[in-house]
């Protein structure tokens, strides 16, 4: 019978992986991050093209459509500062229901862009709590 080497062991289970601290952990974070937001804004750039001149006024501009055109206005900053001249709202709608689809898609739109960005799962749970004596955090 053959003596075991170091090699042949195998890590238990109920041994966690090291973790990762310092800076590479820190890069890694932040660089996804960097990277989702990127690839975000690059999907709802398309999306924006797209959309901007699928109405006329034989089919106008519906919530769907406000929806859509609201959610993807904000992808429309870049082009604008570079001189782009972007449609942003559609000429042929049909008024209240578009605006209110229209405010309702940016609202929307920004709680995911911007909620993807700041989400952090491990501080889910984690809330300042207050005792009865010392008040409401400040």
């Amino acid at each position: 019978m053959e003596a075991a080497t170091p090699t042949d062991k195998k890590p238990s289970p109920s041994v966690p992986p090291p973790r990762e601290d310092g800076l590479a952990a820190k890069v890694r974070f932040y660089g996804r991050k960097a990277v989702g937001f990127i690839l975000m804004a690059l999907l709802l750039g398309i999306l924006a093209d797209f959309a901007a001149t699928r109405n006329n006024e034989e089919h106008p501009a519906g919530l769907a459509w406000g929806m859509a055109h609201g959610a993807l206005m904000p992808t429309t900053l870049p082009a604008l500062i570079m001189g782009k001249d972007v449609t942003i709202y559609a000429p042929h709608n049909r008024g209240r229901v578009y605006k209110i689809g229209y405010a309702l898609g940016v609202n929307v739109c920004g709680l995911m862009f911007f909620g993807a960005l700041f989400w952090n799962p491990k501080e889910k749970g984690k809330t300042a709590q207050s005792t009865p004596e010392e008040g409401p955090p400040m």
